[in-house]
């Protein structure tokens, strides 16, 4: 075990651990059977205390750090990377925005729901002619009366089939664009004019949904405005940053233990007499996949214990998902191989992991898109 953000950090990995090797497994290959989430693993899940962690305790969280938050995520994907999605949409991008810039009403109508494992968020940013490009949005609010009219289209929306409620990002002064032109919004399921078009699913678990949501003459009241009007892109920003070291720790766990099979197999399954531990190309793989996740690992605690606020730590934050999920993508290929043909046989852990490790090099900000922010960063004057 490499050093801890914090003690307690230390002390709540080994009790995570043990609920995850203990509880999951189990849970994980029922997950893949059905491409859901049970409501009794949603239930196990909110009496351990990990489904809206890091909401504060008057509704039901725990109020636990972001280091807390990742090294669970990190537990999690041992497991099964999926289970940090639920976990997210529970505690993460659009839990955390309420819980930091909602009123109290909203508080207290959408927070406790959450952590009792009753209710789930979607966050919606990406439409069909913006994607990475976020303050190119077109989906419009306009007000009517004492609410907004919600009209547009967003897509690949993560589980927003199965959301109670989605924060919606949209315009509303389409002269100030990102500098206090977009602002966000709580949209209930059900409501009417917003419709779920279209449903995809992932080269992933069938659990990662990718959803297409529809506008249409949607009538919102007045306190459905999270924030302030205008404040939407400060909105997302501030949660983008914590969603990517989110998802660089779920890389970093998955990989490590893709990392633990490789040797475990390479150690166990023989040719010419001999373990594939003996030869040197797989000692070289095993070598070079170690040396980076001690890297990647180095990095996220590094940043998880500085101040995660400000342009500064968008880039951090980037680094992070951009070479912790870019490690893993190199960790699970190199796992696949040693394993053989076993590793592209259908249903075997290894496969999934390379299916499912692979969405998170596109999800929560392409590679490409966290090369640009760290670059922007560098450069700025």
């Amino acid at each position: 075990m490499f050093f801890e953000v914090n003690d307690e950090v230390r002390e709540m990995r080994q009790a995570i651990r043990r609920f995850v090797e203990k509880e999951l497994p189990a849970w994980a290959e029922e997950v893949d059977r059905t491409g859901s989430f049970p409501a009794e693993l949603m239930q196990l899940m909110a009496a351990q205390g990990l489904l809206g962690m890091r909401l504060p305790p008057e509704y039901g969280g725990m109020g636990a750090s972001l280091a807390q938050y990742c090294m669970v995520q990190e537990e999690l994907s041992r497991c099964h990377p999926m289970f940090t999605i639920l976990m997210s949409s529970t505690g993460g991008l659009s839990p955390m925005a309420i819980a930091q810039f909602g009123t109290d009403a909203q508080k207290r109508r959408y927070l406790p729901p959450l952590t009792r494992g009753e209710s789930r968020t979607s966050f919606a940013l990406t439409e069909p002619g913006t994607g990475s490009d976020a303050a190119a949005i077109r989906t419009r609010a306009e007000r009517h009366g004492d609410g907004w009219v919600l009209n547009g289209q967003k897509q690949f929306i993560s589980n927003a089939d199965v959301a109670d409620v989605v924060l919606v990002l949209a315009v509303t002064d389409k002269n100030l664009g990102a500098r206090g032109g977009i602002s966000a919004f709580l949209v209930d399921r059900g409501t009417p004019g917003m419709t779920v078009t279209r449903v995809d699913r992932t080269m992933g678990s069938a659990a990662w949904t990718l959803s297409e949501i529809t506008f249409e003459d949607c009538r919102i009241c007045s306190d459905a405005l999270l924030g302030e009007v205008g404040q939407g892109f400060f909105i997302a920003s501030s949660a983008l940053t914590e969603g990517r070291m989110s998802v660089a720790s779920t890389c970093l766990g998955a990989a490590e233990r893709l990392l633990e099979m490789a040797a475990e197999y390479a150690k166990t399954r023989k040719t010419f007499g001999a373990p594939l531990a003996d030869r040197q190309a797989i000692q070289w793989m095993l070598a070079d996949s170690a040396t980076e996740l001690a890297a990647a690992r180095a990095l996220v605690q590094q940043t998880l214990a500085s101040d995660l606020s400000g342009k500064a730590a968008r880039a951090r934050a980037s680094m992070c998902k951009l070479y912790c999920s870019e490690t893993a993508g190199r960790v699970a290929d190199r796992t696949v191989q040693i394993h053989g043909a076993t590793g592209v046989i259908a249903g075997f852990p290894v496969e999934r992991f390379y299916r499912d490790l692979r969405l998170f090099r596109v999800g929560e900000g392409s590679s490409e898109m966290q090369r640009l922010v760290i670059a922007r960063d560098l450069l700025a004057d």
